[in-house]
Protein backbone atom coordinates (compact mmCIF):
# COMPACT_ATOMS: atom_id res chain seq x y z
CA UNK A 1 0.00 0.00 0.00
CA UNK A 2 1.63 3.22 -1.15
CA UNK A 3 -0.28 5.74 1.00
CA UNK A 4 0.41 6.19 4.69
CA UNK A 5 -1.49 8.72 6.83
CA UNK A 6 0.11 9.98 10.02
CA UNK A 7 -2.75 11.20 12.20
CA UNK A 8 -4.56 11.16 15.52
CA UNK A 9 -8.27 10.18 15.71
CA UNK A 10 -9.16 13.22 17.86
CA UNK A 11 -7.54 15.83 15.61
CA UNK A 12 -10.00 17.97 13.67
CA UNK A 13 -7.61 18.52 10.76
CA UNK A 14 -7.01 14.77 10.59
CA UNK A 15 -10.77 14.26 10.41
CA UNK A 16 -10.80 16.52 7.38
CA UNK A 17 -8.38 14.27 5.48
CA UNK A 18 -9.98 11.04 6.70
CA UNK A 19 -13.33 12.22 5.33
CA UNK A 20 -11.71 12.74 1.93
CA UNK A 21 -10.08 9.30 2.01
CA UNK A 22 -13.29 7.53 3.05
CA UNK A 23 -15.38 9.54 0.61
CA UNK A 24 -13.50 7.93 -2.28
CA UNK A 25 -12.65 4.65 -0.54
CA UNK A 26 -8.97 5.39 -1.09
CA UNK A 27 -6.78 2.62 0.38
CA UNK A 28 -4.21 3.81 2.92
CA UNK A 29 -2.19 2.58 5.87
CA UNK A 30 -3.11 4.43 9.09
CA UNK A 31 -0.15 5.49 11.23
CA UNK A 32 -1.50 6.68 14.56
CA UNK A 33 0.75 9.30 16.21
CA UNK A 34 0.83 9.86 19.98
CA UNK A 35 2.79 13.05 20.60
CA UNK A 36 2.78 12.35 24.34
CA UNK A 37 4.74 9.16 23.68
CA UNK A 38 8.43 9.92 23.14
CA UNK A 39 9.05 7.05 20.73
CA UNK A 40 5.92 7.75 18.66
CA UNK A 41 6.69 11.46 18.53
CA UNK A 42 10.32 10.88 17.52
CA UNK A 43 9.33 8.45 14.77
CA UNK A 44 6.81 10.93 13.39
CA UNK A 45 9.28 13.82 13.41
CA UNK A 46 11.62 11.76 11.26
CA UNK A 47 8.87 11.85 8.64
CA UNK A 48 7.90 15.50 9.24
CA UNK A 49 10.21 17.47 11.58
CA UNK A 50 7.58 20.18 12.12
CA UNK A 51 5.69 17.59 14.17
CA UNK A 52 2.14 18.55 13.20
CA UNK A 53 -0.38 16.16 11.69
CA UNK A 54 -1.92 15.11 9.38
CA UNK A 55 0.89 14.09 7.04
CA UNK A 56 0.50 11.84 4.00
CA UNK A 57 3.36 9.70 2.72
CA UNK A 58 3.12 8.42 -0.84
CA UNK A 59 5.86 5.80 -0.86
CA UNK A 60 5.28 4.87 -4.49
CA UNK A 61 6.05 8.42 -5.63
CA UNK A 62 8.44 9.34 -2.79
CA UNK A 63 6.37 12.31 -1.63
CA UNK A 64 5.69 13.60 1.88
CA UNK A 65 2.63 15.86 1.93
CA UNK A 66 1.69 17.89 5.04
CA UNK A 67 -1.31 20.19 5.62
CA UNK A 68 -4.89 18.97 5.26
CA UNK A 69 -5.93 21.02 2.21
CA UNK A 70 -2.74 20.18 0.31
CA UNK A 71 -3.20 16.49 1.10
CA UNK A 72 -6.73 16.51 -0.29
CA UNK A 73 -5.59 18.42 -3.39
CA UNK A 74 -2.87 15.80 -3.87
CA UNK A 75 -5.36 12.96 -3.50
CA UNK A 76 -7.72 14.62 -5.98
CA UNK A 77 -4.90 14.92 -8.50
CA UNK A 78 -3.18 11.55 -8.09
CA UNK A 79 -5.83 9.29 -6.51
CA UNK A 80 -9.20 10.57 -7.79
CA UNK A 81 -12.41 8.73 -6.99
CA UNK A 82 -16.16 8.92 -7.48
CA UNK A 83 -16.46 12.18 -5.52
CA UNK A 84 -14.67 15.10 -7.20
CA UNK A 85 -13.48 16.97 -4.12
CA UNK A 86 -11.83 19.74 -6.16
CA UNK A 87 -14.05 21.09 -8.98
CA UNK A 88 -12.62 20.82 -12.48
CA UNK A 89 -13.91 24.24 -13.48
CA UNK A 90 -11.31 26.85 -12.40
CA UNK A 91 -13.92 29.38 -11.30
CA UNK A 92 -15.72 26.81 -9.17
CA UNK A 93 -12.36 25.59 -7.83
CA UNK A 94 -11.32 28.99 -6.45
CA UNK A 95 -14.75 29.48 -4.90
CA UNK A 96 -14.44 26.08 -3.25
CA UNK A 97 -10.94 26.93 -1.96
CA UNK A 98 -12.29 30.16 -0.52
CA UNK A 99 -14.83 28.19 1.51
CA UNK A 100 -12.20 25.64 2.53
CA UNK A 101 -10.02 28.50 3.82
CA UNK A 102 -13.03 30.10 5.52
CA UNK A 103 -13.73 27.01 7.62
CA UNK A 104 -10.06 26.48 8.46
CA UNK A 105 -9.29 30.10 9.35
CA UNK A 106 -12.56 31.43 10.73
CA UNK A 107 -14.13 28.37 12.38
CA UNK A 108 -11.28 25.93 13.05
CA UNK A 109 -8.80 28.52 14.35
CA UNK A 110 -11.02 30.31 16.90
CA UNK A 111 -12.46 26.96 18.00
CA UNK A 112 -8.94 25.67 18.67
CA UNK A 113 -8.13 28.85 20.62
CA UNK A 114 -11.00 28.06 23.00
CA UNK A 115 -10.00 24.41 23.32
CA UNK A 116 -6.34 25.26 23.92
CA UNK A 117 -7.30 27.75 26.61
CA UNK A 118 -9.33 25.08 28.41
CA UNK A 119 -6.20 22.90 28.54
CA UNK A 120 -4.02 25.59 30.09
CA UNK A 121 -2.94 25.31 33.74
CA UNK A 122 -5.16 27.10 36.23
CA UNK A 123 -4.34 30.78 36.47
CA UNK A 124 -2.74 30.92 33.03
CA UNK A 125 -5.90 31.28 30.98
CA UNK A 126 -6.57 33.98 28.41
CA UNK A 127 -10.17 35.16 28.98
CA UNK A 128 -9.84 38.07 26.55
CA UNK A 129 -8.52 35.77 23.82
CA UNK A 130 -11.40 33.35 24.41
CA UNK A 131 -13.91 36.19 24.27
CA UNK A 132 -12.44 37.35 20.95
CA UNK A 133 -12.50 33.79 19.58
CA UNK A 134 -16.15 33.40 20.57
CA UNK A 135 -16.98 36.66 18.79
CA UNK A 136 -15.20 35.40 15.66
CA UNK A 137 -17.21 32.18 15.79
CA UNK A 138 -20.50 34.04 16.12
CA UNK A 139 -19.67 36.09 13.04
CA UNK A 140 -18.76 32.92 11.15
CA UNK A 141 -22.00 31.25 12.28
CA UNK A 142 -23.99 34.19 10.90
CA UNK A 143 -22.30 33.88 7.51
CA UNK A 144 -22.68 30.08 7.38
CA UNK A 145 -26.33 30.26 8.40
CA UNK A 146 -27.03 32.73 5.61
CA UNK A 147 -25.11 30.79 2.95
CA UNK A 148 -26.53 27.36 3.83
CA UNK A 149 -30.14 28.58 3.74
CA UNK A 150 -30.49 27.44 0.12
CA UNK A 151 -27.70 24.86 -0.23
CA UNK A 152 -27.14 21.20 0.55
CA UNK A 153 -23.34 21.44 0.58
CA UNK A 154 -21.02 24.44 0.47
CA UNK A 155 -20.87 24.41 -3.34
CA UNK A 156 -24.52 23.51 -3.84
CA UNK A 157 -25.33 19.89 -4.64
CA UNK A 158 -21.71 18.67 -4.95
CA UNK A 159 -19.75 17.49 -1.89
CA UNK A 160 -16.23 18.95 -2.01
CA UNK A 161 -13.07 19.57 0.01
CA UNK A 162 -14.80 22.56 1.59
CA UNK A 163 -17.32 20.17 3.19
CA UNK A 164 -14.44 18.01 4.42
CA UNK A 165 -13.17 21.15 6.17
CA UNK A 166 -16.59 22.20 7.45
CA UNK A 167 -17.49 18.89 9.10
CA UNK A 168 -14.88 18.76 11.90
CA UNK A 169 -14.77 22.54 12.25
CA UNK A 170 -18.51 22.82 12.87
CA UNK A 171 -18.71 19.70 15.04
CA UNK A 172 -16.04 20.90 17.45
CA UNK A 173 -17.17 24.53 17.30
CA UNK A 174 -20.64 23.39 18.32
CA UNK A 175 -19.04 21.67 21.32
CA UNK A 176 -17.36 24.87 22.54
CA UNK A 177 -20.01 27.42 21.45
CA UNK A 178 -23.30 25.70 20.58
CA UNK A 179 -25.28 27.20 17.69
CA UNK A 180 -28.20 24.79 17.29
CA UNK A 181 -30.74 27.14 18.87
CA UNK A 182 -29.49 30.31 17.20
CA UNK A 183 -28.45 29.28 13.68
CA UNK A 184 -30.92 26.72 12.36
CA UNK A 185 -29.58 26.45 8.81
CA UNK A 186 -25.99 26.02 9.98
CA UNK A 187 -27.21 23.37 12.43
CA UNK A 188 -29.10 21.57 9.66
CA UNK A 189 -25.94 21.60 7.54
CA UNK A 190 -23.95 20.07 10.41
CA UNK A 191 -26.63 17.39 10.75
CA UNK A 192 -26.30 16.53 7.04
CA UNK A 193 -22.53 16.34 7.45
CA UNK A 194 -22.84 14.00 10.43
CA UNK A 195 -25.09 11.71 8.38
CA UNK A 196 -22.70 11.62 5.41
CA UNK A 197 -21.25 8.06 5.45
CA UNK A 198 -17.64 9.25 5.19
CA UNK A 199 -17.96 11.57 8.19
CA UNK A 200 -20.10 9.10 10.12
CA UNK A 201 -17.24 6.60 9.82
CA UNK A 202 -14.66 9.13 11.03
CA UNK A 203 -16.90 10.08 13.95
CA UNK A 204 -17.47 6.45 14.91
CA UNK A 205 -13.74 5.72 14.90
CA UNK A 206 -13.11 8.76 17.11
CA UNK A 207 -15.55 7.64 19.81
CA UNK A 208 -12.92 6.00 22.08
CA UNK A 209 -10.98 9.28 22.14
CA UNK A 210 -13.76 11.86 22.50
CA UNK A 211 -13.71 11.58 26.29
CA UNK A 212 -10.32 13.30 26.13
CA UNK A 213 -11.89 16.42 24.67
CA UNK A 214 -11.93 19.16 27.35
CA UNK A 215 -15.31 19.89 28.86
Amino acid sequence: MSLELYFHPLSSFCWKVLIALYENETPFEPQLVDLSNEASSAAFKKVWPIGKFPVLRDTANHHTIPESSIIIEYLALHYPGKTRLVPEDPDLAWQMRLRDRFYDLHVHTPMQKIVTDALRPSGRNDPLGVEQAQAQLRTAYDLIDQEMRTKTWTMGESFTMADCAAAPALYYANRVLPFGDTHKDAAAYLDRLLRRPSFARVFEEAQPYLALFPK
